[in-house]
Formats: C-alpha cells, sequence, structure tokens
C-alpha cells in the first residue's frame, strides 16, 4: 500500500509539472492536423508532420517531458522571449533556430529574419511581420518596442496561416494581414495594448479564428464582447497554469 500511494504521489507531482493537453487545438491543414499548445505567457508548442516548433520558449513554461525542438521561434530580446536557458534545455543537436536580426545577436546560432523578409522550412512559410510599440514607452519619447526589432511570425502549413503577434500594439502592418486563418494576439498594458485595442486591429483583418495570448492582467471578457458579431470566432485558452 505504501509503494502504491509512493508511486501515485509522484505521478500527481509529475503530472503537474506537465502542460494541460487539454488545451491544445488541432487545425486541419492540406498537409495534414496542426496541433497548437499553450504552454504560459508567450510560450507556444506547435506541433505538425511529426516536427515540434516552438514559439518564444522561456521561463516559467515547463519542458520536462515535452519533444525536443526541431524548430525555434523567437520573436523579440525580452526574458519572456528570449530565454538562453529554455533554448538550451529544448534543443537537440540538429535543432534550428530563426529569430528577429536583434535576438541573433545574443542567440548567435539563429538564423536572422528581418520584418518583411520571409523564410522556408520543411513544409512552412514563415513571415516576419513588425511589431512594434506606437505609443506606449517607460517615458517621453521612448517605446517599449522600437518598430523593426522584433517580430510578429505568419506561419503557413498546407494552405492554412497561423498568425503570432509577438509583442505589439495595432500597428497597420497588423491590419493589413490578409487570409488569416487562425490569429494568436497579444494584449497586456503597459507594454503592448488593451483588449479593446486589440479587438479594433482584429477586426481590421478579420481572421477566421482569433485566440488571445500574452495576456497577462487583460479582462478577455472585454476582448470577446468588442468581437460579437462580427463573425470572427474568439477562443479563450489558459496561457496561465495555476
Amino acid at each position: 500500500m505504501k509503494a502504491f500511494l509512493l508511486a501515485t504521489s509522484l505521478f500527481s507531482i509529475l503530472f503537474a509539472t506537465l502542460p494541460s493537453t487539454a488545451q491544445t487545438q488541432t487545425f486541419p491543414t492540406s498537409a495534414g492536423p496542426v496541433k497548437i499548445t499553450p504552454l504560459n505567457h508567450a510560450s507556444t508548442l506547435i506541433e505538425a508532420g511529426g516536427k515540434a516548433i516552438y514559439l518564444d520558449p522561456a521561463k516559467p513554461a515547463k519542458f520536462s517531458g515535452m519533444p525536443k525542438a526541431d524548430l525555434i521561434l523567437i520573436t523579440d530580446i525580452h526574458g519572456d522571449h528570449m530565454d538562453p536557458d529554455a533554448i538550451k534545455e529544448i534543443s537537440k543537436p540538429d535543432t534550428e533556430i530563426i529569430s528577429s536580426p536583434a535576438v541573433a545577436q545574443t542567440i548567435t546560432s539563429a538564423k536572422p529574419i528581418a520584418n518583411g523578409e520571409s523564410k522556408t522550412w520543411q513544409n512552412w512559410t514563415i513571415e516576419a511581420v513588425p511589431a512594434y510599440n506606437l505609443k506606449r514607452g517607460p517615458e517621453p519619447g521612448k517605446l517599449f518596442h522600437d518598430k523593426g526589432r522584433g517580430n510578429g511570425y505568419v506561419l503557413t502549413y498546407g494552405e492554412k496561416r497561423f498568425y503570432f503577434s509577438g509583442d505589439t500594439e495595432g500597428v497597420p502592418e497588423m491590419r493589413a494581414l490578409k487570409n488569416i486563418d487562425v490569429a494568436f494576439v497579444c494584449m497586456n498594458l503597459p507594454y503592448t495594448m488593451p483588449p479593446e485595442e486589440a479587438a479594433d486591429a482584429v477586426k481590421a483583418f478579420h481572421p477566421k479564428i482569433v485566440i488571445p495570448y500574452h495576456y497577462r492582467g487583460s479582462d478577455l471578457s472585454v476582448f470577446k464582447k468588442a468581437l460579437e458579431g462580427t463573425g470572427i470566432e474568439v477562443r479563450l485558452l489558459e496561457w496561465y497554469p495555476k
């Protein structure tokens, strides 16, 4: 009995450290399904075609028991997006890294991709979209995210287009996006934008599905209500597991 209780306890501890796959979203494409799992804040696992892609792997996301990365995408230089320790933990000898040029100055093994550029990787097309502040910053004359430093990404697989905003306000380049099937859009003050502004930007490019992420402290009900009647499906996932 003691052995059983000890095994049960150990299993419970291990299970508690793993991300919940109950939040995993599966999207059919012409090349096969794409599975996307929220890990924490901006950290995301994308799986398709037997490959694992991590977007912005960073603490406090837990990677124990997770697949090693075939590709890592990094959007910006801040610690909630660029975490050398997390990158090391999920990497294997042939892991590839793609990032903004600013990130590549620190993560020197990364292949840089600048705003407006695109690359192919396996069966994916990766487009770098500008991600920056228009007006918010730590003090007058300074912005939290300068234009040209960070990337959002549009990832295309099997004719389905997935957008991850990175740290940004509702900039013109976001609003001008076309044919986005699934959009992951940030919202958190003071660093990016409030839910109302995020919803207004989403209305402009009208994805089929939108999923808020990087939303710590935001009222998602405000975001969802602002998109009622638009025909855009809003999915709310848990990016901050207890």
